[in-house]
Protein backbone atom coordinates (compact mmCIF):
# COMPACT_ATOMS: atom_id res chain seq x y z
CA UNK A 1 0.00 0.00 0.00
CA UNK A 2 1.45 3.36 -0.98
CA UNK A 3 0.42 6.72 0.33
CA UNK A 4 0.29 9.87 -1.80
CA UNK A 5 3.07 12.35 -1.29
CA UNK A 6 2.43 15.51 0.73
CA UNK A 7 2.25 17.85 -2.31
CA UNK A 8 -0.36 15.60 -3.92
CA UNK A 9 -2.49 15.67 -0.76
CA UNK A 10 -2.23 19.46 -0.54
CA UNK A 11 -3.20 19.85 -4.22
CA UNK A 12 -6.29 17.72 -3.60
CA UNK A 13 -7.11 19.87 -0.56
CA UNK A 14 -6.79 23.05 -2.64
CA UNK A 15 -8.92 21.58 -5.42
CA UNK A 16 -11.60 20.58 -2.89
CA UNK A 17 -11.50 24.06 -1.36
CA UNK A 18 -12.03 25.66 -4.78
CA UNK A 19 -14.88 23.24 -5.53
CA UNK A 20 -16.59 23.91 -2.19
CA UNK A 21 -16.50 27.67 -2.65
CA UNK A 22 -17.68 27.48 -6.25
CA UNK A 23 -20.48 25.02 -5.44
CA UNK A 24 -21.90 27.56 -3.00
CA UNK A 25 -22.07 30.19 -5.73
CA UNK A 26 -23.49 28.37 -8.74
CA UNK A 27 -26.82 26.73 -9.52
CA UNK A 28 -25.52 23.97 -11.83
CA UNK A 29 -23.03 22.13 -9.62
CA UNK A 30 -22.65 19.33 -12.16
CA UNK A 31 -21.04 21.76 -14.63
CA UNK A 32 -18.14 22.63 -12.30
CA UNK A 33 -14.86 21.38 -13.72
CA UNK A 34 -11.47 22.04 -12.14
CA UNK A 35 -8.21 21.11 -13.81
CA UNK A 36 -4.72 21.93 -12.68
CA UNK A 37 -1.40 22.43 -14.38
CA UNK A 38 1.90 21.08 -13.19
CA UNK A 39 3.90 23.63 -11.15
CA UNK A 40 5.79 26.03 -13.39
CA UNK A 41 9.41 27.17 -12.95
CA UNK A 42 8.40 29.40 -10.04
CA UNK A 43 6.36 26.62 -8.39
CA UNK A 44 2.96 28.15 -9.16
CA UNK A 45 0.11 25.69 -9.70
CA UNK A 46 -2.62 27.04 -11.97
CA UNK A 47 -6.17 25.85 -11.35
CA UNK A 48 -8.57 26.23 -14.29
CA UNK A 49 -12.19 26.65 -13.16
CA UNK A 50 -14.99 26.07 -15.66
CA UNK A 51 -18.67 26.60 -14.84
CA UNK A 52 -21.89 26.69 -16.85
CA UNK A 53 -22.29 29.83 -18.99
CA UNK A 54 -25.37 30.86 -16.97
CA UNK A 55 -23.33 30.74 -13.74
CA UNK A 56 -20.34 32.70 -15.04
CA UNK A 57 -21.69 35.99 -13.68
CA UNK A 58 -22.19 34.47 -10.24
CA UNK A 59 -18.56 33.36 -10.08
CA UNK A 60 -17.09 36.59 -11.44
CA UNK A 61 -19.39 39.00 -9.61
CA UNK A 62 -19.83 42.71 -10.12
CA UNK A 63 -16.56 44.24 -11.33
CA UNK A 64 -14.86 40.91 -10.62
CA UNK A 65 -15.13 41.18 -6.86
CA UNK A 66 -16.15 37.56 -6.24
CA UNK A 67 -13.43 36.27 -8.56
CA UNK A 68 -10.86 38.41 -6.75
CA UNK A 69 -12.06 37.15 -3.36
CA UNK A 70 -11.95 33.56 -4.61
CA UNK A 71 -8.34 34.01 -5.75
CA UNK A 72 -7.42 35.65 -2.43
CA UNK A 73 -8.84 32.75 -0.43
CA UNK A 74 -7.01 30.23 -2.59
CA UNK A 75 -3.70 32.11 -2.24
CA UNK A 76 -4.16 32.33 1.54
CA UNK A 77 -4.89 28.60 1.81
CA UNK A 78 -1.89 27.79 -0.35
CA UNK A 79 0.40 30.08 1.65
CA UNK A 80 -0.35 28.07 4.79
CA UNK A 81 0.95 25.00 2.93
CA UNK A 82 3.98 26.84 1.46
CA UNK A 83 2.52 26.70 -2.04
CA UNK A 84 1.72 29.22 -4.75
CA UNK A 85 -1.52 28.93 -6.69
CA UNK A 86 -3.35 30.87 -9.33
CA UNK A 87 -6.98 30.51 -10.41
CA UNK A 88 -8.22 31.18 -13.93
CA UNK A 89 -11.94 31.24 -14.65
CA UNK A 90 -12.82 29.96 -18.11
Amino acid sequence: MSFPSVPEVVEVFMKDLLYAITAGLVEDKSAIKITEDEPDAEGVIVFHLTVAPDDMGRVIGKQGRIAKALRTIMRAGAAKKNMKVSVTIE
